[in-house]
């Protein structure tokens, strides 16, 4: 079992780091414009802000509101990336910079899934509307607990509910929402951060024994 999940977890980091790479290939052009990465990053926030809207009036036509918000949704977390790519490409990398990227990130998952709950809520399904508690709780502690690893010096990498996965979820959620999938996916969703959440801190508590300290 621990073979298996090594193996999902190397896929998946390699993947993400050829997307990566991808993506500052293609920034190469950008990087030599005005368009900075911050901008790219406020137009990301932005969108995914744009898709909360879309997901809270969904009640006036499902198809229409729902694939919106996706695709906003979408459009802003590939802005997410692409803002480090040309911060990279263009040589504007710089601690702020980093931490405005990852703030923002959690603003959009926040509005995205804020609304969701609301929707929820407006449709009288509170165990629907506690799980996307949950979900919210649960995706920010993933990047906590990511984030305090690495100030004592140590990975806090490991899992599967990380920030690309979960926007996967989150999409696919709202493309088959019409068909009643989104409390589905709410669920996969806050089962992925939450077994994150205890994979991280175990793993954190596996290298400190290891090292001794």
């Amino acid at each position: 079992m621990r073979l298996a999940s090594s193996k999902t977890e190397a896929v998946r980091q390699g993947f993400l780091n050829d997307v990566r790479r991808l993506a500052t290939r293609l920034m190469g052009g950008l990087a030599r414009t005005r368009v900075t990465p911050n901008a790219l990053t406020a137009a990301g926030v932005l969108l995914s802000i744009g898709g909360s809207v879309f997901v809270y009036f969904s009640y006036r036509q499902e198809h229409a509101f729902f694939w919106a918000a996706a695709a906003l949704f979408v459009a802003g977390s590939l802005l997410d990336i692409l803002d480090g790519a040309l911060a990279r490409a263009s040589g504007k990398v710089s601690p702020f910079g980093a931490f405005i990227d990852s703030t923002t990130d959690r603003i959009s998952e926040a509005f995205m899934l804020g609304a969701i709950a609301l929707v929820f809520a407006r449709g009288h399904a509170l165990f629907s509307v506690g799980l996307t508690i949950a979900a919210i709780l649960g995706s920010f502690l993933v990047s906590y607990t990511r984030a305090r690893a690495e100030m004592i010096g140590l990975r806090g990498d490991v899992g599967l509910g990380d920030r690309a996965t979960r926007v996967v979820v989150i999409t696919a959620g709202l493309v088959l929402a019409p068909w009643g999938v989104l409390p589905w996916a709410i669920g996969v969703l806050t089962a992925l951060a939450w077994y994150t959440v205890i994979l991280r801190a175990l793993f954190v508590r596996s290298q400190l024994l290891q090292g001794g300290k």
